[in-house]
């Protein structure tokens, strides 16, 4: 869980009135990431903390990162590098799909990832389904680079559990994003990371030619085991072709993934997919160019091991999390 402490750092030996003003107070930030591991950096100021029905939730105003969004304590994006999570997230499907028209977002609700897709002219329609109305609006207050994401004609904003909404609907997507939030105990979301989710609710909302993508944890050399490897196997369980992919994101202070998956083969060259963002895309990259996506998608030897060797599938009876615990579990 994230914390935020006050400490006070002298630089000086003298005393009394000298000493007092030598010292500087400094606000924190600082997350566990595992038992015996913590990242903490600067803060300027606290813009906000409060707590939802699902989900505890902090925006601050960080020195190194700028303003940076927490939710139960796992920092979800910051201002200064979410452009490395969202273009990886959303751009690598869409541009391998022939022809994106629909897109059904579970997730999303600081606007990020339905800004990088309404980039992409093609796009006619764009689902954002997310459970946690307070989030939504709050990001809607104050992330205002993605003001005009929430006010495009083509985006339909649905506050409801992502399940529930895509069994409810008739209609099917070219492209499903899971931007939802870690598979934390206790958390929102897990459920949503399971065999059965993916094969009973997710496949059958997807064109013949569909893709799903989710983001998939951390995939550092040590930490992709928590939840990344049987992600991955579990989305071989359910769709023919299956690309693992990642990049390092500095305020996660790791590596993240994400994982994409259909039944139609992904063919791409590193220039097709160039070719695709000129032809495609409003504006330019920031990150992901072909070459980068190639890279990406070459995982180390020791992951493509660990990811070849996992037999774990995920379900609701026998989940995966990664460290840390959400607001279901604090309460028990």
């Amino acid at each position: 869980m994230g914390d935020i402490s006050i400490s006070s750092n002298g630089n000086g030996n003298g005393n009394g009135h000298h000493a007092v003003a030598a010292q500087r107070k400094s606000c924190w930030y600082e997350e566990e990431i595992e038992e015996n591991l913590r990242w903490c950096f600067a803060l300027k100021s606290i813009l906000h903390t409060g707590a939802s029905q699902y989900q505890d939730i902090q925006l601050l105003d960080t020195k190194p990162f700028g303003k940076a969004l927490v939710i139960d304590g796992k920092l979800q994006s910051a201002e200064i590098d979410e452009f490395i999570y969202h273009e990886c997230l959303v751009h690598p499907p869409l541009l391998n799909h022939p022809n994106p028209k629909t897109i059904f977002i579970m997730g999303g609700g600081e606007g990020s990832t339905a800004r990088e897709i309404l980039r992409h002219w093609a796009v006619d329609k764009v689902i954002m389904c997310d459970i946690d109305e307070e989030v939504v609006n709050f990001c809607k207050s104050h992330l205002l680079v993605n003001k005009e994401a929430f006010y495009d004609p083509r985006l339909e904003l649905i506050i409801n559990d992502a399940r529930a909404e895509l069994e409810r609907r008739e209609e099917i997507y070219d492209v499903i994003i899971g931007d939802l939030a870690d598979p934390i105990e206790g958390g929102p979301c897990y459920q949503l990371y399971t065999k059965s989710f993916y094969e009973l609710i997710v496949k059958p909302k997807l064109n013949p030619a569909g893709i799903f993508v989710t983001q998939a944890g951390p995939a550092g050399i040590f930490s992709h085991t928590e939840v990344f490897s049987c992600i991955f196997n579990t989305l071989k369980q359910v769709f023919k072709y299956v690309v693992p992919y990642s990049a390092h994101i500095p305020s996660y202070a790791d590596t993240w993934g994400w994982i994409m998956a259909s039944d139609s083969p992904f063919a791409l060259s590193a220039d097709e997919f160039d070719i695709r963002i000129k032809q495609r895309i409003e504006g330019e990259n920031r990150y992901l160019d072909g070459k980068t996506f190639s890279s990406s998608s070459t995982l180390s030897k020791a992951v493509r091991k660990s990811l070849d060797n996992e037999t774990h599938v995920y379900s609701e009876g026998n989940a995966r999390f990664i460290y840390g615990h959400g607001n279901a579990y604090r309460k028990n």
